[in-house]
């Protein structure tokens, strides 16, 4: 039986990138997002669209959708970037981007809890911008601190999760050439997705929790 992978964001840039490269490798792809893509469609094995991973009511739509099915790894992905400048704080902004970046990878995570088995693996795709050590340019306010968030989550889930047999890895996938940055990245998605895909294959319950960029590298918090 081959492995399953659910992911969140899987219609473009680096989920659909992260689906068409365990695609390749004989994965079955359960693809999760608002809108599927052509592109998604042609590779995945389900797709489940319409799902807002913000909303309670969409998020319990996708767990009856997938009772009983296995994951063997879980990649939250979705994600929302925008800029804050000082003195002209968009605060409805940073909330939005806290309730897709920070809390909707533990409301997906929570809900698909009773498909994952010992040996599952958790990715969640956050950034290097959510390192508070790491900052040195200031701004950002609302990505950096919902990114920031995320690796608190994901560092509890680890924990939370390690008698279970589930480990959980928090993924920086480098400046990719996706539609979130204005396509003006240092790498391409299927870059960044080569290099994640080797450090969730080094995923073990002894390393759980780690904070790692694409090319393997130890990130600080």
């Amino acid at each position: 039986m081959n492995n399953t992978l659910a992911i969140t964001g899987a219609n473009r840039g680096i989920g659909l990138a992260l689906a068409e490269l365990y695609h390749q490798a004989g994965w079955q792809v359960i693809g999760i997002c608002r809108q599927s893509s052509a592109e998604l469609d042609a590779i995945a094995t389900q797709v489940i669209s319409d799902i807002d991973v913000t909303s309670d009511q969409d998020v319990a739509r996708l767990a009856a959708q997938l009772q009983g099915q296995q994951i063997d790894l879980l990649i939250n992905n979705a994600g929302l970037l925008a800029n804050e400048v000082l003195g002209q704080i968009d605060f409805d902004s940073m909330r939005r981007q806290m309730e897709i970046n920070a809390y909707a990878p533990l409301r997906v995570t929570e809900a698909l809890l009773g498909n994952l088995v010992r040996g599952s693996k958790i990715g969640n795709i956050t950034s290097r911008m959510g390192s508070i050590a790491d900052n040195d340019s200031g701004g950002r306010y609302g990505y950096r601190a919902s990114k920031a968030a995320l690796n608190a989550i994901g560092k509890s889930l680890a924990q939370d999760l390690k008698q279970q047999g589930i480990a959980v890895a928090q993924l920086h996938p480098g400046w990719v050439k996706t539609r979130m940055v204005g396509f003006g990245g240092l790498i391409s998605p299927e870059q960044s997705a080569l290099g994640l895909k080797q450090v969730l294959d080094q995923l073990t319950l002894e390393n759980s929790g780690g904070f790692w960029h694409t090319n393997g590298e130890q990130l600080p918090w």
